[in-house]
């Protein structure tokens, strides 16, 4: 079994009541492995001859009410090959903890601030984890949007020092996910690509866009100019014949609403209040009339 060349945070932001993983590693669909997080619970990242079982036993016991110390004495004490692991941690209150076993590859180690745990092994040096701590801290936005740079920030300094393969963010919250119908809030993969971190910062935005809910004065009326501009881009996508004349008329609302669903894009359209988002048009604007 190859180790897992990995650097990684574990989050808990307490105003949105969200708990989430980032990680990077020379090795391909990194996430699928390293990252666990429970809504209510909990967040874990297992990397370095990952010891998968180390995520479902961790939420388990989070769930229960165990702090990320006890947790982390727990699952470590069980585990004949626990020189060779690495693992963090951060509970429902956002208490962390994390470990790394004296035979992992070096560099390799971590350390914790306040509702975070950064760690990682085969790193080009220390300098990794503390660019990262210090790049969720004065990160903004989303959590997610902060977990992602730290990635950045840890991989400017150096990061692993076999190379980028694939990265991923996974963030939960309850009632977070599609139609509020279960936690996963947001939870993207970039498996396998020369500059994954890049692609994933991407990825976030474009869920920003798809299902964050519509900031204050972002949902627009469709008339004047934006008007025109969505019946440009329905003329354009070929799903309205006529004129860009200003009216927003029974064939245009329509055809509105049939690119709306090809694009999924029904988070960003009220139809009942002819309101649209403008992300939504300059979206679209980009996909059908730009050259």
């Amino acid at each position: 079994m190859a180790p897992m060349s990995t650097f990684s945070i574990v989050a808990y932001d307490p105003h949105a009541a969200e708990w989430g993983v980032a990680v990077q590693s020379k090795f391909l669909a990194a996430a699928a492995v390293v990252s666990w997080a429970q809504a209510g619970a909990g967040a874990v990242a297992t990397q370095s001859y990952a010891n998968v079982a180390f995520g479902p036993q961790g939420l388990a016991l989070m769930a229960q009410g165990f702090r990320a110390e006890a947790v982390l004495e727990r699952l470590i004490a069980d585990d004949a090959a626990r020189e060779q692991r690495q693992v963090g941690i951060v509970d429902c209150q956002g208490r962390t903890a994390n470990y790394t076993g004296r035979e992992c590859q070096p560099w390799a180690g971590g350390l914790t601030g306040n509702g975070f745990s950064v760690q990682g092994n085969i790193l080009v040096s220390g300098a990794t984890v503390e660019a990262m701590a210090i790049g969720f801290e004065q990160a903004s936005g989303e959590l997610a949007d902060r977990l992602v740079a730290a990635l950045a920030a840890g991989q400017a300094a150096g990061g692993d020092r076999r190379g980028q393969q694939s990265a991923g963010v996974l963030v939960v919250r309850q009632q977070g996910g599609y139609g509020g119908l279960n936690d996963r809030y947001l939870d993207l993969r970039v498996d396998d690509d020369p500059a994954p971190i890049d692609r994933l910062k991407a990825l976030v935005e474009l869920h920003h866009v798809f299902f964050k809910p519509p900031l204050p004065g972002e949902m627009v009326p469709i008339e004047g100019q934006v008007l025109h501009e969505v019946q440009e881009i329905l003329r354009w996508s070929g799903y309205f014949a006529g004129s860009a004349a200003g009216n927003y008329d029974d064939p245009t609302r329509a055809a509105l609403g049939a690119l709306i669903g090809v694009e999924n894009l029904e988070e960003r359209y009220d139809q009942g209040r002819d309101l649209i988002s403008i992300q939504a048009v300059r979206l679209l604007w980009e996909k059908y009339v730009r050259p």
